[in-house]
């Protein structure tokens, strides 16, 4: 802890946790401070952005003054209620903090509740609130505000431009002369409580009320304590696949059903590079994952709103579908770098948007595709204009489908035809040829299965690499994509054919590193693939890929080893990030990464019960293939 209380910069990633409230998060380092912090959604600017910088960018902390000797933390139950002990020579405080989830109203505005509860002896805290509207870059005007009428209310109110929020609480930290910066200290004995509640508001003039901040919390315990009873699990490892499932939710955007990559933007792949990205968007490509893992668990409202999401996301000319969109079904993200920001430990450059939503990236359709036939198995309703834009994406397709793209990684390098959209451009047709033969909607089936076999045979004579024994990431290519682990899961071939045992054992001698997995080979001579500098960590949902594509050839127990390691992982509150860095033995990549805990649940499923994406599951009492 003592490290953490010199930072003057932001933590260790895996140093972090997550607040929620349905429309938008923070993330609360071990030091007591809150780093990230977004309003009022996952992808506004952010008010607190020493994530990205350091203190001077906004952040409120909240811990002791004198030295920690011990931190321990965890969530409470199922719940987001973070609790983080603070140990002392002194005696013991507990720093609670949490977020009302906003799930139905729409008029609920963005509220940050923190509580310090002695617990032994007495302890002195610090309350340091500095503000920094637009990623860092503006400094509000903060006044004190008396009010007595209707009642005695008394708060800080912060104002720059469009951004307001309020600071409540039992003691407000004061200014501090010569620092743009509110502080306060006070004396935290055992059975004693104080709390602040800070607010977002969209209009200065119609400010937020006061809030209980002990039934905020309340409330917030039993909102998740409800959601957790609906969840439909009681295999191995119940505490991460629970938590891992409350990540999801939590990264849902309640107003839409859209679901993050991850609440932050720009953490590195790796401290000696540029592979810094903007992840709070919602990909088309996790769609098939979040529907498979929400269902298969129970989550069956959250499924069908984000196939709601998916359709209106998607609505319009097939030849405009995006790879990724914003939380609301917004189209253009267009990428600028506040070159205020230093970026997280001074890798830059910090990136606000995603270039990439205007790749073809043809892996998508595939997706789409079998979201959507997912979605069917599992009794929801196809509706007449759910299959004409189905239809209408797969006339679009026909037209290109011969075309090279940017592929699933979204690399930056040239077009190129990688084996995964290949095989996804697969999946896409044959998910068309099964709506109309298992589920009898009408289209052109005798074409789409033409051009389904054409694929199909494609692949295995151009992504198959019969001198190294195995699938490559792209055609004439002898590089290697943890990508093509998917290939059985996808139904595309047996896991037990020769072509897909070779792709594992390649993948394993190639791309594995003890239980963890590249993407595939950054290292120097193969940076041409994606036109970056620098390596990056491997990346935690390929090493739950191989654990799935290890179960399904007949390696049950070593998948069941490799996925208890990977569990290992997770931080001390169970989250994860997008990579882990097997030379500093870090985190990195965005976090936490919804990406990363789809597919631990889905490997729970795939070993402990459930339904895999390649299984059919007729809940209409069809029959499936």
């Amino acid at each position: 802890m003592a490290d953490d209380q010199q930072r003057t910069g932001p933590s260790l990633i895996e140093h972090y946790a997550l607040l929620s409230d349905l429309r938008t998060s923070a993330l609360v380092g071990r030091d007591g401070s809150i780093d990230w912090l977004c309003l009022p959604r996952f992808d506004s600017p952010a008010c607190f952005t020493r994530l990205l910088g350091d203190d001077q960018h906004g952040h409120w902390r909240i811990a002791p003054t004198c030295p920690v000797q011990r931190v321990q933390r965890r969530y409470r139950d199922n719940s987001l209620v973070l609790e983080t002990d603070f140990h002392t020579d002194y005696g013991t405080v507990r720093l609670i903090d949490s977020m009302p989830p906003h799930e139905k109203n729409q008029n609920d505005q963005p509220c940050v509740v923190r509580t310090v509860e002695g617990i032994t002896g007495e302890v002195e805290i610090r309350v340091r609130w500095v503000v920094r509207f637009a990623y860092g870059h503006s400094k509000p005007w903060v006044r004190t505000i008396r009010e007595r009428e209707p009642l005695l209310d008394e708060y800080l109110l912060a104002l720059a431009g469009p951004h307001t929020v309020v600071l409540r609480g039992d003691k407000l930290p004061r200014r501090k002369e010569d620092e743009w910066a509110h502080e306060t200290t006070l004396t935290v004995r055992a059975g004693e409580r104080h709390s602040w509640v800070m607010q977002w508001s969209q209009d200065p003039d119609r400010l937020p009320a006061p809030v209980d901040p002990d039934q905020q919390v309340r409330e917030n315990e039993e909102f998740w304590r409800e959601w957790s009873q609906r969840i439909t699990y009681n295999g191995p490892h119940e505490d991460a696949v629970y938590r891992s499932l409350a990540t999801l939710k939590a990264l849902t955007y309640a107003p839409s059903g859209g679901m993050v990559a991850a609440p932050t933007t720009s953490l590195p792949e790796a401290l000696d590079g540029n592979r810094n990205w903007d992840y709070r968007y919602c990909w088309l490509r996790d769609a098939t994952l979040v529907l498979l893992a929400l269902d298969n668990y129970g989550c069956s409202a959250e499924a069908a709103a984000w196939r709601r999401w998916l359709l209106r996301s998607v609505a319009g000319d097939p030849a405009d579908v995006q790879v990724m969109y914003g939380v609301g079904g917004e189209r253009h993200l267009l990428e600028w770098q506040p070159d205020w920001l230093p970026g997280y430990e001074d890798t830059a450059p910090v990136r606000i948007g995603n270039a990439a939503y205007g790749q073809l990236q043809l892996d998508v359709f595939g997706e789409v595709m079998d979201a959507l036939h997912l979605a069917r198995e599992r009794g929801v309703t196809e509706t007449p204009d759910s299959w004409a834009l189905q239809r209408g994406l797969l006339k679009h397709l026909e037209t290109i489908w011969q075309r090279p793209d940017k592929g699933l990684w979204e690399v930056r390098g040239p077009d190129r035809y990688f084996t995964h959209s290949r095989v996804m451009i697969w999946v896409a047709f044959d998910r068309a040829v099964r709506a109309v033969e298992e589920d009898e909607l009408p289209g052109p089936v005798e074409r789409w299965r033409e051009i389904r076999d054409t694929v199909h045979e494609e692949v295995l004579e151009h992504g198959f690499n019969s001198e190294i024994g195995s699938f490559t990431q792209y055609y004439g290519g002898t590089t290697l994509d943890a990508a093509t682990l998917l290939i059985p899961a996808l139904g595309f071939l047996p896991a037990d054919d020769e072509r897909m045992l070779g792709t594992v054992r390649a993948v394993e001698q190639q791309l594995r590193h003890g239980v963890l997995v590249d993407r595939y080979s950054t290292h120097e001579g193969t940076s041409s693939v994606d036109a970056l500098t620098g390596r990056e960590g491997s990346f935690l949902a390929c090493s739950f890929w191989l654990v799935d594509a290890l179960a399904m050839c007949g390696r049950r127990d070593e998948a069941e080893r490799v996925f208890e390691e990977l569990l290992g992982m997770a931080n001390d509150v169970g989250l994860l990030s997008e990579e882990y860095d097997v030379h500093s033995g870090r985190f990195t990549g965005n976090f936490p990464q919804a990406f990363s805990h789809l597919a631990l649940v889905n490997s729970a499923a795939v070993l402990y019960g459930g339904h895999t994406r390649n299984e059919s599951d007729r809940r209409d009492g069809r029959r499936g293939r």
